[in-house]
């Protein structure tokens, strides 16, 4: 099946193994907080019992350095579609006002990004990774 939108997890590839599973799965869960129709219905054994569910399509995982992340922030931001982003202070924090508090403090320009998701229109997205490769 050929969805008509894309899903794309970017991680800072310098990042720990648990420090890279962590932002991906923090930045997964912004994507279906920001649009809940990304999530698919809940899940049935043959046993009839019943597990939660998933993100409905493809989440293609790219790696990129820092100025390559910051790069594909600015693209997205001038194409319009609104990213989830992951910062390297939010390892030091423990809940999401902490979170929050953390990347109000610091404008953009100078966001120290490990991970941003994106979900939009194929075509954009594509153009907005254009030149990353997919994670290892």
């Amino acid at each position: 099946m050929r969805f008509d939108s894309k899903i794309a997890i970017v991680v800072r590839e310098d990042l720990a193994t648990w420090q890279k599973l962590n932002v991906t799965a923090f930045l997964a869960g912004g994507l279906v907080g920001s649009a809940p129709e990304l999530a698919g219905e809940p899940y049935a054994d043959a046993s009839g019992r019943f597990y939660g569910p998933l993100i409905r399509q493809p989440v293609l995982i790219f790696a990129a350095t820092g100025a390559e992340l910051t790069r594909t922030l600015s693209r997205a931001r001038e194409r319009g579609v609104r990213a989830s982003l992951y910062t390297h202070e939010l390892f030091a924090t423990t809940n999401d006002a902490d979170n929050r508090a953390a990347v109000a403090a610091v404008p953009t320009e100078a966001l120290d990004l490990v991970g941003l998701a994106l979900h939009d229109e194929r075509r954009q997205i594509d153009r907005i990774v254009k030149g990353l490769r997919l994670h290892p």
